[in-house]
């Protein structure tokens, strides 16, 4: 296969993924037509019989017969859901039960009317979204659907039949199918179908046979349905092609951009791309340019709802920033390798244009380069626009009216007194000029547009000669006459501009610094805790709100119970709205198109690993956010997911760490261990060996050394089993002491025997100072230390060396010391040595590294300290120290041993 004739890797991965992605989720099938009537409900329930025939799990979750006999006979006797009833203002309404159906969990389910939009109250607006919702459950779904209900022929629909469908489903719905079944009928049998009384009821029959039901119009819709059903299977086989890599025409790299703005025309133009980008199989997106002018409320909500359509039909939506609306999209363009720009042809007379600074579309056209355009027109209600010149273009209230016009008449009225009967009418002009140019850096442009106007007249009618009349004699004051109004009105509305601009640029930078306050806070955090108190910190200030964090428990559910931090707290219905957003990893609640009755806004967590939980963000104002704000929420929302993902990501390192920690202290224990146990195991095999064959004949002697060989090897054994006991214990916090007075000095010499044998070679020396008080401790375990130390004092001092042990008090603590004349401990051992398994480097073979560990666990376990340090002239000193409770001293006298 040459590379001409090869596929496009990306575009095979991304058919093989749109199959995968399928596979996933349940099987959705649309009986479709080309208006009510045709048969489509009828269809689904043959259809639906016959799984049940199969043995397959049917349930009806919504079907309306709307009074049609033969579709009431197909209806009865199949397995249904009962519907949710809802009031609404006092009114019963049905709807479909999703909640049941999810808990039934049939295999395949009937939902009729695809389009239909929920009661007030419902979880979703649109019935649609509950399919999809059971769909992402697994389960498969037979519905039915209208070509008129199609969003990007909606326009279209309007243009035929002259009737605006207000309920539609997203393009995309047609993507999620698996199966489209188009259920078709000629249009002199539907209206005969109509006449007959099988459609509507009488009455309405004969109003839909006048209007919608023309033949002309059934004819439109139903070539209009042939279409789409054949496109469909067109791309079904373009995908088909693709997975079985058969040679073929792909695709080109084409990219589609439309221009949003805040115009009903803006509706028209996505379902115009989005209709383009289907039959080109291409990605588009949507780009508002955000100007420094305000836009009023009633534009921020038509520019939310084009928004909102761009992103419900698949497109990606970018808002960017400029003051050049061309150049805005032509950087965006080049930036995201578009091909093709489609933009509305406003109907404007060429008094607007030029006023407007030219048309827009013409420039677009001259400076777009290899970059095709494509101008889409609408109708004149839709795009048509009132008259508004750029010097009045304004948002400024009355009182920057008022203050502009009597600023302009106290000046002028000073003037007079200052100039009245004077040739200086120039200067005159000059300070009123100034005084407009100071006012067009605190008000709006219609106020300077009024000041500018009003200056001149009363500069014509009160100073320019013949004074008191708008005649002006002198060609020269003319000139200068209008000069005045011109420079005024530019200079004024140029100051105005930059001060717009800047007011743009201040909040850009706001919300800029906002980001990047919150962002390097949570990047200087050390713990979760800390991460979720600076999120909750900046959006509550940012955006005016208060915040809840819900984050993902272990067992990979939503937590029930609000993250401290949180500065509200969610009953059991906004749970259950935050945890739809947990699960379906999408935004729900107020102002949004799942459970808009909630009183706060969810949002998931969302991380390249998962879903970490869900914001909850209760709004105190009631108006929905603007567009710049809710891009800067969801890049908020964005980067605490991320940080959230960190810190778990911190956590499972650290637990990592433990592990292999622990594997590697496993491992060591248990080649020590076994170490340990096969030396003594061996010691008692030998001797019980010698003692039990009857060939060997031992004396009294021989036996008594054999007998005392596995008495030691026991020993030994009993002292390994007891450090792993004590081990045990001290890391599982069930150690208890039993505290009572002890003699310091009885302690000492109890140890002593203890390891009497061992020390059989060495010099021992006790040292213990007079009158020491009673200590309140806990004695077996503290003799288990000292045995310990003595042990290992024994171990490493070379035969016939000293060892010492001795015991004095330093202010309000018992000292206890025990040093040997060994080897010592290298520097960096003096730390480590008393850590779980350590052996210092050259240390005599045998142990297992506990005994030392165990000492520091039970010091501590008494508030004491343990600590290691090399002596001047070789050895090793471990020195003890216990805090001393107040009890009366008595005399004791020092012993030696």
């Amino acid at each position: 296969m040459s590379d001409a004739d090869r596929p496009d890797p990306d575009a095979l991965l991304k058919a093989i993924q749109k199959e995968e992605a399928k596979s996933q989720r349940g099987n959705l099938k649309i009986f479709f037509g080309m208006v009510a009537g045709v048969g489509k409900t009828y269809a689904m329930l043959e259809a639906a019989r016959q799984r049940l025939a199969e043995g397959i799990d049917v349930v009806v979750g919504y079907v309306e017969t709307h009074g049609r006999a033969e579709t009431e006979e197909m209806l009865a006797g199949l397995p249904f859901i009962p519907r949710k009833r809802l009031d609404y203002r006092g009114t019963q309404l049905e709807e479909m039960d999703i909640d049941a159906i999810l808990e039934r969990a049939p295999q395949l389910v009937l939902v009729d009317e695809l389009a239909h939009t929920n009661a007030v109250g419902s979880r979703h607006p649109k019935r649609y979204q509950d399919v999809l919702e059971l769909l992402d459950a697994g389960i498969n779904v037979y519905t039915t659907l209208n070509v008129q209900h199609i969003e990007s022929r909606a326009d279209a629909v309007r243009q035929i039949t002259g009737v605006t469908v207000h309920e539609t489903v997203p393009d995309s719905i047609l993507d999620t199918a698996n199966e489209i079944e188009l259920i078709d009928l000629p249009p002199d049998e539907l209206l005969k179908r109509l006449s007959e009384g099988k459609v509507y009821t009488p009455d309405r029959a004969e109003l839909a046979a006048q209007k919608f039901f023309r033949k002309g119009n059934l004819t439109a819709l139903r070539e209009m349905s042939l279409r789409l059903t054949a496109e469909r299977v067109d791309h079904q086989l373009q995908d088909y092609m693709q997975v079985k890599q058969i040679a073929g025409p792909w695709k080109s790299g084409e990219r589609l951009m439309v221009a949003l703005s805040p115009s009903p025309l803006s509706e028209r133009l996505v379902r115009w791309t989005r209709r383009m980008a289907y039959n080109l199989e291409a990605e588009w997106l949507a780009v508002s340019v955000e100007s420094p002018i305000p836009l009023s409320d009633d534009q921020q909500q038509q520019l939310a709802k084009n928004m909102a359509l761009a992103r419900e039909l698949g497109g990606e939506v970018v808002v960017t920033a400029g003051t050049d609306i061309v150049k805005s999209l032509l950087r965006v363009a080049r930036q995201r390798n578009v091909t093709q720009i489609v933009i509305g042809k406003p109907q404007r007379d060429w008094l607007q244009e030029k006023m407007s600074g030219g048309s827009l579309v013409n420039r677009l056209v001259h400076h777009s380069g290899s970059i095709d355009v494509y101008v889409v027109t609408g109708d004149p209600m839709e795009s048509r626009q009132k008259l508004a010149l750029p010097i009045v273009r304004i948002s400024s209230n009355v009182n920057q009216y008022v203050i502009a016009s009597v600023i302009i008449v106290s000046v002028v009225i000073l003037n007079l007194v200052l100039f009245s009967g004077s040739g200086y009418y120039e200067f005159v002009g000059l300070n009123l000029l100034l005084t407009v140019l100071i006012l067009s850096a605190f008000v709006g442009r219609g106020p300077i547009f009024l000041a500018s106007t009003l200056s001149a007249i009363l500069w014509d009618l009160l100073f320019i000669p013949p004074r008191y009349t708008i005649t002006i004699s002198r060609a020269e004051d003319v000139l200068v006459f209008i000069m005045y109004f011109v420079i005024a009105l530019v200079t004024g509305n140029l100051t105005t501009r930059f001060r717009e601009q800047e007011r743009a640029a201040i909040s850009r930078e706001k919300q800029t610094n906002a980001l990047y306050t919150m962002s390097r806070e949570i990047a200087n955090t050390l713990t979760l805790d800390d991460v979720l108190n600076t999120a909750v910190q900046h959006i509550g200030q940012i955006f005016d709100a208060d915040v809840v964090m819900l984050l993902q428990e272990t067992g990979d559910g939503l937590s029930h119970a609000a993250h401290k931090a949180s500065t509200f707290l969610v009953n059991e219905k906004e749970w259950s709205v935050a945890l739809w957003a947990y699960e379906n990893g999408k935004t729900a609640g107020r102002f949004t198109d799942t459970l808009p009755s909630a009183q706060g806004q969810y949002w998931p967590l969302v991380a390249p690993s998962g879903i970490m939980g869900v914001i909850g963000i209760r709004f105190r104002s009631d108006e929905r956010l603007l567009t710049n704000k809710e891009v800067l929420l969801a890049t908020f929302v964005n980067q605490v997911s991320l940080a959230i993902e960190r810190e778990a990501f911190e956590d499972k390192l650290q637990h990592t760490a433990v592990l292999e920690e622990s594997e590697r202290l496993y491992a060591t224990l248990l080649d020590s261990i076994s170490h340990e146990l096969r030396t003594p195991l061996a010691a008692i095999r030998g001797a019980a060996s010698g003692l039990l064959d009857p060939t060997i004949r031992i004396d009294d002697t021989s036996r008594q050394t054999l007998e005392q060989d596995m008495q030691d090897a026991l020993d030994r054994l009993t002292r390994l089993v007891d450090n792993l006991l004590d081990m045990t214990r001290l890391e599982s916090g069930q150690l208890k002491l039993r505290l009572d007075w002890c003699d310091v000095t009885d302690l000492i010499n109890v140890s002593l025997q203890q390891v009497e044998k061992r020390l059989i070679n060495h010099q021992v020396i006790v040292e213990v100072a007079d009158h020491l008080p009673l200590i309140r401790l806990d004695f077996v375990l503290m003799e288990q230390v000292l045995v310990n130390l003595l042990h290992n004092a024994a171990t490493y001092a070379p035969p016939k060396t000293r060892v010492r042990i001795g015991a004095h008090t330093e202010g309000s603590e018992m000292v206890i010391t025990v040093a040997d004349r060994g080897p010592g401990l290298p520097p960096d051992s003096l730390e480590r040595v008393f850590d779980k398994f350590y052996r210092a480097p050259g240390a005599a073979t045998g142990g297992t590294g506990l005994g030392l560990s165990i000492c520091k666990g039970l010091v501590e376990a008494h508030g004491g300290t343990i600590r290691a340090e090399n002596r001047a002239n070789g050895g090793t000193r471990f020195i003890v120290r216990l805090p001393i409770a107040s009890q009366p001293e008595l005399p004791r006298e020092s012993a030696a041993v």
